[in-house]
C-alpha cells in the first residue's frame, strides 16, 4: 500500500529521504516524461551516486530491472526492482539554463509563472541547497525513461522518451536522500518545452532487494558493503 502519492508537473523538482527497505515507484502518465535523479547518503552527504561505477561494475550502458545504483563508496543505494520501460541512461547529464533557453526559448517566472522553462541543473541546485549542498556537490545524474543509443560515429541519440503508463520501481538498500526533477532530457530534440507529468508513489512497507538485483556477483559484493556500513552504525 502506498504511504504517499503525488503528481509532479513537468519542470518540477523534489527530494526526500527514503529509508532502507522502502520503495519508490515513478510512472510516466502520458508518455514522453523525463526524470533526472541524484542520490546521497543522508548520514554522510559526501557519499553520492556514482554513474561510472554503476555502469562498469554491471557491464552495461542501459539500466533496467535487476540493476543496482551505486554510491562512490561501493555501496548500493537502491535496485531497480521492476521496470516496464526497459531503458534508463546515466551518461547524458542534464540541461542548464543557457542550454534550455537555446533549445526551447527564454521563459522566466515573471513572464510565464509556473509554465516557465525550468532546467534540470538549477532544479538540482535548489534541492541541494535544502541540505547545505551546492555546485561542487553535483554529480552525474540518472535519467529515467530515456532510451539512448550511439550511432556509428559515437554520437548519442535519444531514440525514445518515455511511454504512456511506463513504470519503474526502486527498492532502497540503505537510507538514501533522493533528489529528482522532471525537466527535459538533454537530447530532447523537440522545439516545444515538454509538459508530461510524473506520478510518484512511496511504499513504506520494507523489503530486501529482490533476487533479480542480486544475480550478479558484483551486486552481492555491493550489498555486503552495505551490511558492513550498517554494522558500524550499530557498534
Amino acid at each position: 500500500m502506498n504511504a504517499y502519492q503525488t503528481l509532479l508537473p513537468a519542470g518540477s523538482h523534489w527530494s526526500l529521504v527514503m529509508r532502507s527497505g522502502t520503495a519508490l515507484t515513478l510512472t510516466d502518465i502520458e508518455g514522453g516524461a523525463n526524470v533526472g535523479m541524484l542520490f546521497y547518503n543522508p548520514e554522510n552527504l559526501l557519499e553520492r551516486y556514482n554513474a561510472p561505477d554503476t555502469l562498469k561494475c554491471q557491464h552495461t550502458f542501459r539500466l533496467t530491472a535487476g540493476h543496482c545504483l551505486y554510491s562512490d563508496m561501493g555501496r548500493i543505494f537502491c535496485g531497480i526492482e521492476e521496470d516496464s520501460f526497459g531503458w534508463h541512461e546515466s551518461v547524458c547529464g542534464t540541461l542548464n539554463a543557457e542550454q534550455t533557453a537555446a533549445r526551447f526559448g527564454a521563459s522566466d517566472y515573471q513572464q510565464a509563472r509556473n509554465l516557465r522553462h525550468q532546467n534540470g541543473y538549477d532544479s538540482f541546485l535548489v534541492e541541494l541547497a535544502k541540505y547545505g549542498l551546492g555546485q561542487r556537490d553535483m554529480a552525474s545524474s540518472l535519467n529515467l525513461f530515456a532510451r539512448v543509443r550511439a550511432d556509428d560515429n559515437g554520437t548519442l541519440q535519444l531514440e525514445q522518451q518515455g511511454a504512456p503508463g511506463a513504470q519503474v520501481r526502486l527498492r532502497f538498500a540503505m537510507d538514501t536522500l533522493v533528489m529528482l526533477h522532471t525537466c527535459p532530457h538533454p537530447l530532447n530534440a523537440s522545439s516545444e518545452y515538454p509538459r508530461q507529468p510524473v506520478q510518484l508513489a512511496l511504499d513504506a512497507q520494507r523489503a530486501p532487494l529482490p533476487e533479480i538485483c542480486l544475480a550478479r556477483e558484483e551486486n552481492q559484493r555491493g550489498l555486503r558493503n552495505n551490511a558492513l556500513y550498517q554494522l558500524q552504525g550499530e557498534i
